[in-house]
Order: C-alpha cells, then structure tokens, then sequence
C-alpha cells in the first residue's frame, strides 16, 4: 500500500521574491552601464545593497532561516484572551496563516478567514484552501474575499476576531483608525480581539495612547496596546521602520 503524501503548507513570505529580485536585477543593469558611465555604480551598489538587505529579511522571515514570521503570527494568537468556543475572524489572512493557527489552537471553534487578495501580494483563496486541507482543518474554516474597510458580516456576528499586519494597508480606507473600528463592529459584546499592525506609526496612526483612548471611545469595555517590536524573536536587521520595528498589538474585549 502506497504511502500517503501530505502536501507542506505554503503560507508564503512577507518580503516578495519579485521584489528582491527587480533590485536585484537593476543592480546587474546599473553595473553593465557603469563601464560608460562611472557614476552608475553609486546606483548599482545601492541598488545590490537593497537587494542583499531584502534577501536577508526574506530569509529571516522563513521557517528555514529564523521562522519571524510564524512568531509574530503566533504573538497575536497569545494576546487573544478567548475560550474558543464560536466563531472566529482573521481580517486579511492572505495565504491563511494565522487563520489555520487560530483553528489548530481552538480545536472546537469556526474560523472565517478574508481577504482581497490583490495582484500585488503572492497569496490567494486557493492556496489558504490548500493549505487548510495539509493541516486537517478544511471542515471547520472558510475563506472568501472581501475588503477589511467593509465586512460583509452583521455587527457583533464574531466571538473573536484577529488581524495581522493588514489595517494599514487597506487602501480604500483613508484614515487607518476607521478599519480597527470596522473590525470592532462585527465582534459581539463581551467577545475578544487581538489585531497587530504598524500602530506605532505615527503617520498612519498618531500617538498610540490617543489610539487606545479613541478605541475606548467607541464603548469597547477592554482595551489595551502591547508593545510586540522589541520581542527578543525579532533580529536587530527586521526593527527598520518599515519592516517590525513599529509593530504593536491592541487586544481586548468587546
């Protein structure tokens, strides 16, 4: 009898293979034309460092390299304060990471996973569902595209409800602080949350603690920020600014 294979999971990686490789790519070319023009190194070497640095990070990232990425994930499901009985939403689970996570951590619970899925990420519906199925937990997760700025879900439909590094990237969404409020909306009274973005962004989110008190603002009865950038899992080379090092958390209750 043939042995039976199950499929790796894909969840796919922060820091874009294209991306790498377009720097990548422009460093060879600038470097090719510097044999004209001697001024073209200064851009192939920048353009090479860049290069070098996002290789890095994806590697970092990796499970091969120092797995960044599942600890962070798994950094959100620990600040969740919930039982698990329900109904839970990932709010932009691109290839279902933290969506699989939350249904391997609460065996009995119903995860929905959303998501726009749009060119510009590597992820997609399909893989979240093929990777639902490696992991055996097809039969009690669901994913299905939709725009964190508008959940097609009724108010307080959710239990619980988590996101990872999505809100400040919704671009149908101008002020940031309105998605965390849309997110809120369809967790039902009493139910928990654990949503960690960029929120010690300044520029996207103003001071964290005028954020919190807003939050407070909306009749949500807990709520706190958990300072997740200096976790000793996260390598000196990923605290840039744009990469972990204005990363945050804001859990809580309903």
């Amino acid at each position: 009898m043939a042995k039976q294979v199950i499929k790796t999971p894909d969840y796919g990686n922060w820091v874009s293979k294209r991306l790498t490789l377009m720097f990548g790519l422009l460093g060879v070319v600038f470097l090719a034309i510097a044999f004209l023009f001697w001024v073209s190194i200064i851009f192939a070497s920048i353009c090479l460092v860049v290069a070098a640095y996002f290789a890095y990070a994806r590697y970092l990232f990796s499970p091969r390299g120092g797995n960044v990425q599942n600890k962070i994930w798994a950094a959100v499901i620990s600040n969740l304060d919930w039982n698990g009985n329900g109904q839970a939403l990932d709010i932009g689970c691109g290839n279902g990471a933290l969506t699989i996570k939350l249904a391997k951590t609460y065996p009995v619970a119903r995860v929905t996973g959303i998501d726009y899925w749009g060119e510009r990420w590597e992820y997609s519906k399909n893989a979240c569902e093929a990777n639902a199925k490696a992991e055996e937990v097809d039969g009690r997760v669901i994913f299905q595209k939709a725009s964190a700025s508008k959940l097609p879900f009724e108010d307080g439909y959710f239990d619980a409800a988590v996101s990872n590094l999505v809100f400040h990237e919704v671009v149908d969404a101008r002020d940031k602080r309105q998605v965390v409020r849309e997110a809120l909306r369809v967790v039902k009274k009493g139910g928990k949350f654990a949503f960690q973005d960029l929120f010690l962004l300044k520029q996207v989110y103003g001071d964290v603690n005028e954020l919190v008190e807003t939050i407070r603002s909306w009749g949500i009865s807990k709520v706190e920020f958990v300072d997740t950038r200096s976790a000793p899992f996260i390598p000196m080379a990923l605290k840039l600014p744009f990469m972990a090092g204005r990363i945050g958390i804001i859990r809580g209750e309903k």
